[in-house]
């Protein structure tokens, strides 16, 4: 029988080629050093091998490679779960995820209908103001008069925002508006389309040129979308975002519905918000937490673009719904909007507190990571 000498792959793998088998079929040989599936059992013949010959496995397939590395990020996306969980922080998150969750359900009703903009009250004297809304109007009159919208993430209300709008006003923020939306009936490029109107509403009624936004889940998509899409950019002078899924997230592929499907890390969406934004002048401060379970993976919700000038702020043990009663939070959003310049810019540096990385990307690609003592503070 031909084909009895051995054949050396990649100078490591012995395999015998035109050997068939007793079932008449040719013996398979494969290139993966030091793998062996299988053994089968030739006939004896003069000049050849006796006994087992190696079958060695072909190459994995791209579906096969890709299937592993899936397991892989879920084997690891599991442990960093486990990790967030069993410790005290990780507890006491959760225990106030519930606690909140619990209330806002609660005071879900009365978000159902729409808040009204009404055009905030002038303070001719400082008489009747606490010390701390009297430090602001002081020290940056134009900081505590510059209006701040609140965008609620999908299936919520503006109810979700009660505490963070009450400690805005208790700081000295005058104008604090809310936008309302259903998912039903309303997509992002929509809801976005009527944030822009709304923010012209707000300039002509106010005087201001510029405002702030915040957004919480898809609340932040939206006002990115509005920036980056819609010519926002000029009206929008710093845009925070709390646990926003900027770079989508895997239990959208669970929901049927278009707006989840706009939410989804493939989805046209994403894209848009990935190409390029040269000279896009909006200040964007994005949270992120260990403990969203809403967002997977936890780093989708950073804004990584190299055009933008963003700032990610990690933020440990806060859950999705957590993010804007969170004192850590709250504190940061108003020590940022206190600081402000024309072009977008902080004017005062270093006043993070609890750590964040930039959103431009490096030089190998990847942002830099959040320091480890932003997950203790």
């Amino acid at each position: 029988m031909s084909g009895s000498e051995p054949t050396v792959v990649n100078d490591r793998i012995p395999a015998w080629r035109g050997i068939r088998n007793r079932h008449g079929r040719r013996a398979q040989t494969g290139q993966i050093p030091g793998v062996f599936c299988t053994f089968l059992r030739f006939p004896r013949y003069k000049g050849g091998p006796i006994g087992y010959v190696p079958l060695m496995p072909e190459c994995p397939d791209e579906d096969e490679t890709s299937l592993r590395r899936n397991l892989e990020k879920a084997r690891h996306t599991t442990s960093s779960a486990k990790k967030s969980l069993l410790n005290l922080r990780g507890i006491r998150g959760v225990a106030t995820e519930a606690a909140f969750l619990a209330t806002h359900v609660a005071m879900y009703p009365f978000g159902l209908v729409e808040d009204k903009y009404r055009h905030a009250e002038h303070h001719h004297t400082l008489n009747n103001l606490p010390p701390i809304q009297r430090g602001l109007i002081i020290g940056d009159v134009e900081a505590a008069g510059t209006p701040i919208i609140l965008i609620h993430g999908v299936i919520d209300n503006h109810t979700v925002f009660a505490f963070l709008r009450r400690a805005l006003n208790r700081r000295g923020f005058g104008r604090v508006i809310t936008l309302n939306y259903s998912p039903l009936t309303d997509d992002i490029p929509r809801v976005a389309r009527r944030l822009k109107s709304l923010v012209e509403k707000v300039r002509r009624e106010t005087g201001y040129e510029r405002v702030h936004v915040i957004g919480h889940s898809m609340g932040g998509v939206i006002a990115r979308y509005y920036v980056q899409q819609l010519g926002g950019d000029k009206r929008v002078h710093t845009l925070v975002t709390l646990g926003s899924p900027h770079s989508g997230t895997m239990p959208a592929y669970l929901v049927p519905h278009s707006v989840a499907r706009q939410m989804r890390p493939d989805s046209p969406i994403v894209r848009e918000l990935d190409a390029p934004a040269p000279g896009c002048r909006t200040r964007m401060l994005a949270f992120w937490s260990d403990l969203d379970q809403m967002i997977i993976p936890k780093r989708n919700a950073r804004i990584v673009h190299p055009d933008l000038n963003a700032r990610n702020v990690f933020v440990r043990g806060v859950g999705h719904m957590s993010f804007p009663v969170d004192g850590r939070v709250v504190h940061e959003i108003c020590t940022t909007l206190a600081q402000l310049d024309t072009d977008g810019s902080t004017l005062v540096r270093g006043t993070t507190s609890i750590g964040s990385s930039t959103g431009k990307v490096g030089v190998d690609g990847d942002p830099a990571a959040p320091p480890r003592s932003a997950a203790t503070r």
